[in-house]
């Protein structure tokens, strides 16, 4: 796809300008057909329809001022309180809208970072500890502010290890965090146990729900049996939920949570010398799409709860249904049984990477996973429409990857990682740096048949030269190519 240098001399049709955008489409993920397992929460036309009409009506709106659009201040405020009495908070429970799970979580190592500053002031390097399986949100969110991250192992069901955490805690801890559930897996950690390390140790806990805050409290309803892990539990002090994945609201819009509002107080910020005025901000950003606020709000007013029970009820069956047929489908099987509506795909027997790629050849598009090898399944209401396909789809890859010409390019994979590993450093980073060098070249696109790279990738222990690998492709992604060609599009 050829990139824009400069502003086309002329306006262009408006007919036109838009059959080209739509032509751009052709090579994004099928989302609507059902074939998508993350990126996009797809509640159906009838809910597309409500958000889209809530999102024009506000779309030029800005949540910058609660006081110059006070419809946006009840709107957040109203799903603020949805959301808090979703997650059995009290009336102390407070909290704000953002833009996505990144920024409610940035905020809250934020919040603790500045809670820590006031409350534990002997803390000079604060540490945050957290399951690897956490989001690397976190990360994010220390590499920002100054904050240390201890990562924990996890025991053999995918869970927290509670107590590889408790010997984790230090004298400069600040907060622990678990997930309801966690991304890769999809289980529930024991927040129980470490909301209650956190509170023997004076320190905070945070409950990453961004992915299941909305549909873990409708499945207890459907009467699935699940742990504790929000606000009834007394260590919990903050929560993040995600509006924009199973409240289908429009992109983007999370919530973060605190258990009062002293806590929250630490997430905002002041100045008031500037010569433009005193300046307040509650979260990361300054400018805030009024769209995204009246979008998620009229959503959760329309579905209610009778509307997402139904919704929910359909993607717990769907999920079970999926796990049972991957139970008789041979040569993969599930990682670990789900809390939720995640599901690991892996395989003992064959390179699930490979059995990736035959089944991105088909038009599925799923995550790949590490720690072990695997693909992602985030189920949604719509897969129950396409779960016969993706069986079909499935099974033709696995008999692909089965047949001796792709063992054999297996085993090609299976020996260049044993090359690596027995390389020298300095040389692995030369090929790694070269690997970069070349996806960059190719605007930072992965081969559709990705199988072999994500083998070789495992077998690099320089986690330098794998970031290094990773910020190349994301470089080569978003440098635009220096070209004139406003004439391929210009009226």
């Amino acid at each position: 796809m050829k990139n824009l240098s400069k502003l086309p001399e002329q306006g262009m049709d408006k007919d036109k300008l838009f059959n080209y955008m739509e032509s751009q489409k052709i090579n994004d993920t099928s989302w609507r057909d059902g074939k998508t397992f993350c990126l996009v929460y797809d509640g159906g036309p009838e809910i597309s329809e409500v958000i889209k009409t809530a999102y024009t009506m506000f779309m030029s709106e800005n949540g910058l001022n609660p006081s110059a659009f006070p419809s946006l201040r009840k709107f957040e405020n109203d799903i603020v309180s949805m959301c808090a009495n979703h997650l059995n908070g009290d009336k102390n429970v407070s909290g704000s809208m953002t833009s996505g799970g990144t920024e409610s979580i940035l905020l809250a190592n934020k919040t603790a970072r500045e809670w820590a500053k006031k409350n534990r002031p002997e803390i000079i390097k604060p540490e945050i500890v957290m399951p690897i399986t956490a989001h690397p949100a976190f990360n994010k969110a220390a590499y920002y502010f100054g904050l240390e991250v201890i990562t924990t192992p996890v025991s053999g069901d995918y869970r927290a290890d509670t107590e590889a955490m408790k010997n984790a805690i230090t004298d400069q801890t600040i907060m622990l965090v678990g997930s309801a559930p966690n991304y890769p897996f999809g289980v529930i950690d024991p927040i129980e146990d470490i909301a209650q390390m956190a509170q023997e140790k004076n320190i905070l806990c945070h409950v990453d729900c961004c992915i299941g805050g909305i549909l873990l409290p409708l499945f207890k309803k459907l009467g699935k049996e699940l742990p504790n892990f929000d606000f009834t539990i007394p260590g919990v002090t903050s929560i993040s939920v995600d509006l924009h994945k199973y409240a289908y609201a429009a992109k983007g819009a999370s919530v973060v949570l605190y258990k009062n509002k002293e806590l929250r107080q630490h997430q905002f910020f002041a100045t008031t010398n500037w010569p433009g005025g005193m300046y307040g901000s509650p979260t990361m950003t300054g400018t805030r799409p009024g769209g995204a606020i009246a979008a998620a709000w009229a959503i959760m007013n329309y579905l209610g709860e009778t509307g997402y029970l139904k919704l929910a009820k359909t993607i717990k069956d769907t999920t079970e249904e999926f796990t049972e047929r991957i139970k008789n489908t041979p040569g993969i099987e599930v990682a670990t049984r789900p809390d939720m509506s995640i599901i690991c795909l892996t395989s003992k027997e064959l390179d699930i990477y490979q059995i990736g790629d035959e089944m991105s050849v088909r038009g599925w598009y799923m995550d790949r996973q590490q720690y072990p090898a695997s693909l992602h399944l985030t189920i949604m209401a719509g897969h129950a429409k396409s779960i016969d396909q993706f069986f079909i789809g499935l099974n033709e890859s696995i008999l692909e990857v089965r047949k001796l010409t792709n063992k054999f390019s297996g085993l090609k994979t299976k020996m260049a990682k044993s090359v690596i590993k027995t390389m020298p450093k300095k040389m692995v980073s030369k090929i790694v740096q070269k690997e970069g060098d070349n996806i960059a070249k190719q605007g930072g696109e992965v081969p559709k048949k990705s199988a072999a790279m994500y083998g070789m990738m495992a077998a690099i222990d320089n986690q330098s030269d794998l970031k290094s690998l990773v910020i190349k492709i994301l470089d080569g992604f978003f440098t635009p190519k220096r070209e004139d060609n406003t004439k391929e599009i210009a009226p």
